[in-house]
C-alpha cells in the first residue's frame, strides 16, 4: 500500500483520497492490503471511524465489505471492536450477511462488541435474532466475554434477548456465572442468579461450582451472594473430592474460610477428607499456613486424622521442617494433642473414608479391618531411611566442595613456592642459588607433583557431575586418594625446602631432624587413626553384608514377592545401602 494513501486513510481525508485515485495505477494500489496484517483500506477506515470515507470506498468497491485480514476478520469486526456505531450500520446495510462471519478464533462481531463493552453496537447487532442462534453453537459465547470483562449492562441486554446463554459452557465447562464469580463481578453475579438460582450448582470440567471459584479467589461478597440465594452448592465437591473449604485453605484464603465457617453450619465439612484422604488441616500444614492452622484447630478438627499415605497433620509438618512457619505450627499441633501415625493406637489408625454423594466421586471401598501397627512401623522406618539417605547425599556434596577448595589451596601454595624457591635467585643470572643441592631437587620434584595433582583434582571435579550416590562415592574416592598424595608431596617439599635453607652446622642438623621427625610423626598418627576408623567401617560393612546374605537365603522369612521386588529394582539400591547401613551407628562414613 502506498505511503501517501495510507496517511490519507488515517486522516480520513476524502478529497485527497479521491484525487489520489485519479492518478494512474492508484486504483490497483488502493485495493492492495498491508503486508503483515492483510488489512484493507476499509479495515483501517472502520477502525478509525471515518464514516464519509467508508461510504466512498463502499461505492467504489462494495465487495470490500467482506474482505478478510490474516485473522479472518472483516471491517465489521474492526468497527464493532472500536464501537463505531455509524460504520457498523453502514457496513451492515451494504451486506447484512457480514454480521454472521467469525474470525480465526471463532469469535463473532457481537463477541467483539461485548468484550470491549460497546453497548450501542450490541443493541444494534441484537436486531439480528439469528446472530444469537449462532452464538448458541459456539463454545465461548458473547455472554462469556461480557461476564469476563464485567460489562453489566451488556449482560442484561443479552439475558433479555436470549436467556438460554446463561447455561452455555465453554471448553473448560465454565458458565458465565463461573467466570463472573472468579473475576469478582458482583452485579453480574446477581443478574445471573436472579435469572435462575440453580446456575450456582452447575459444575465445570473439574467439578467446580461458581462458589468454589469464588472461594479460590477469596471473593467474600460473591460467596455471600451465592449462599444467600442457594445453600445447595455449599456441600458440593469437585472431582478430586475437594469441598469449598479445601479450596479456600489450599489457596490460603483465610478470610473466605473464616466467613464460610462463621456464616454457615458446615462443621461436618471440617473433617471431611478429599480423595487423597487429606482434611483441611492436612492442607494447611502442608502449605505451612500458620494462621490458617491455628484457626482450624479452634474449630474442633480431628487433629489425628490420617490420609491415604498414612500421614497425620504432625507427620506432614515434620516431613519438611525447614520452613520458618513450622516453628509456629508444630507447638500449636502438639498443644492440640496431635500425634504422629506411629504414636497412635492401632484402632485409631484407620484412614478417613470419603463420604459424599457427589456423582463424580469414585465409589467407596469396603471398610477393612484395622491394619496391624507393623505397616506404620515400616512407614516410619522408610521415612527415617529417606532422611538418612538425604543426609548422606548432602554430606557427599559438602565433601566434594571441600576437596575442591583444598585442591585449589594446594595448587596456590605450591605455585607460589615454585616461583619463589628456597634460597632465592642469583640477581645476575636469574638462576636458583641452591639449585645444585639434592634437597632442592627433592623440593622441586615434590612441589611440581603436588601442583599438578591438585590441578588435576580440580579439573576432574568441575568437569564431572554425578547424578547417583554411588557415582558420587566413586568420584570422591578417587579424588580423595589423589588429594592425600598431593598433600604428602607438598609436605615432603616443605621439609626439603627447610633442609635446603637451614645451615648444616654441628648441632643444627640434629635439631632439624628432630623437627622433621615430630612433624612426620604427627602426620603418621593421623594416618593411623584414620586407618583404624576405616578398618572398623569395613568390619561393620562386612557384617551388614553377612546379615543381608543370611536374611536373603531361601530359608529366610523374606517372601517371594519381596524377592521379586528387590530383583526388579536391580543393584542400584542394594549396592549403595551397605555404606548407609554400616555407617548408621557412627554417623559418618570413610572413603
Amino acid at each position: 500500500m502506498d505511503r501517501r494513501l495510507y496517511d490519507t486513510i488515517l486522516r480520513g481525508d476524502v478529497q485527497t483520497f479521491l484525487s489520489i485515485l485519479q492518478e494512474e495505477h492508484f486504483e490497483d494500489t488502493a485495493k492492495q492490503t498491508l503486508p503483515q496484517s492483510l488489512n484493507t483500506i476499509l479495515h483501517l477506515t472502520a477502525r478509525f471511524g471515518h464514516e464519509e470515507l467508508a461510504s466512498e470506498i463502499l461505492k467504489l468497491w462494495p465487495e470490500m465489505v467482506s474482505a478478510e485480514n490474516e485473522k479472518l476478520e472483516t471491517p465489521l469486526h474492526e468497527a464493532c471492536r472500536e464501537g463505531r456505531l455509524n460504520i457498523v450500520r453502514l457496513l451492515v446495510e451494504s451486506d447484512p450477511m457480514v454480521v454472521y462471519k467469525v474470525n480465526k478464533n471463532n469469535e463473532s462481531v457481537l463477541f467483539m462488541a461485548c468484550e470491549r463493552g460497546k453497548l450501542d453496537v450490541v443493541k444494534q447487532l441484537l436486531e439480528y435474532p439469528w446472530l444469537l442462534m449462532f452464538e448458541m453453537d459456539s463454545s465461548t459465547t458473547c455472554l462469556h466475554a461480557a461476564a469476563w470483562a464485567g460489562h453489566t449492562d451488556i449482560v442484561k441486554e443479552l439475558l433479555t434477548a436470549r436467556p438460554q446463554l446463561a447455561w452455555q459452557k465453554n471448553l473448560n465447562g465454565s458458565t458465565s456465572l463461573h467466570i463472573s464469580c472468579g473475576k469478582g463481578h458482583l452485579d453480574i453475579t446477581r443478574e445471573l442468579l436472579k435469572l435462575d438460582p440453580d446456575l450456582s450448582s452447575l459444575q465445570d470440567n473439574e467439578g467446580r461450582t461458581p462458589l468454589h471459584l469464588a472461594a479460590i479467589k477469596g471473593r467474600i461478597n460473591i460467596i455471600d451472594e451465592i449462599l444467600s440465594t442457594s445453600l445447595e452448592s455449599a456441600e458440593m465437591r469437585t472431582i478430586s473430592g475437594e469441598t469449598v473449604l479445601h479450596l479456600g485453605v489450599k489457596n490460603n484464603q483465610y478470610e473466605a474460610v473464616k466467613f464460610l465457617m462463621e456464616t454457615l453450619n458446615i462443621t461436618k465439612l471440617v473433617n471431611m477428607p478429599d480423595n487423597d484422604g487429606n482434611t483441611i488441616l492436612h492442607l494447611a500444614t502442608a502449605g505451612k499456613l500458620s494462621t490458617m492452622v491455628i484457626y482450624i484447630l479452634k474449630l474442633g478438627v480431628n487433629v489425628n486424622a490420617i490420609n491415604r499415605k498414612g500421614y497425620t497433620a504432625l507427620d506432614v509438618v515434620e516431613c519438611d521442617a525447614t520452613n520458618s512457619g513450622v516453628l509456629t505450627i508444630l507447638p500449636a499441633l502438639q498443644e492440640a494433642g496431635a500425634k504422629r501415625c506411629d504414636q497412635l493406637p492401632p484402632m485409631s489408625q484407620e484412614i478417613q473414608p470419603i463420604q459424599d454423594n457427589y456423582p463424580y466421586t469414585p465409589p467407596l471401598r469396603p471398610k477393612k479391618a484395622p491394619e496391624s501397627p507393623t505397616r506404620y512401623q515400616r512407614h516410619r522406618h522408610r521415612r527415617r531411611r529417606e532422611k538418612q539417605i538425604e543426609l548422606q547425599n548432602e554430606g557427599l556434596r559438602n565433601a566434594r566442595n571441600t576437596i575442591t577448595v583444598v585442591a585449589v589451596l594446594i595448587a596456590t601454595v605450591t605455585f607460589a613456592a615454585g616461583i619463589n624457591p628456597p634460597g632465592g635467585f642469583n640477581q645476575t643470572t636469574g638462576k636458583c642459588i641452591r639449585g645444585r643441592q639434592t634437597s632442592f631437587k627433592v623440593f622441586m620434584v615434590c612441589n611440581i607433583v603436588a601442583l599438578f595433582l591438585s590441578l588435576g583434582i580440580v579439573i576432574f571435579l568441575v568437569s564431572i557431575i554425578p547424578f547417583r550416590r554411588k557415582s558420587m562415592m566413586k568420584l570422591l574416592m578417587v579424588t580423595h586418594k589423589l588429594m592425600w598424595v598431593s598433600v604428602s608431596f607438598m609436605a615432603t617439599a616443605y621439609m626439603a625446602s627447610i633442609w635446603t635453607i637451614l645451615p648444616h652446622e654441628k648441632g643444627m642438623a640434629g635439631v632439624l631432624v628432630t623437627l622433621i621427625a615430630v612433624g612426620g610423626g604427627c602426620t603418621l598418627v593421623i594416618f593411623m587413626g584414620l586407618g583404624v576408623l576405616l578398618a572398623r567401617h569395613w568390619l561393620r560393612k562386612w557384617e551388614w553384608r553377612k546379615r543381608k546374605d543370611k536374611n536373603g537365603s531361601p530359608n529366610s522369612s523374606v517372601s517371594r514377592v519381596e524377592e521379586m521386588r528387590t530383583m526388579k529394582k536391580g543393584s542400584r539400591e542394594s549396592t549403595s545401602n551397605s555404606d548407609l547401613d554400616s555407617s548408621d551407628q557412627g554417623g559418618y562414613h570413610l572413603y
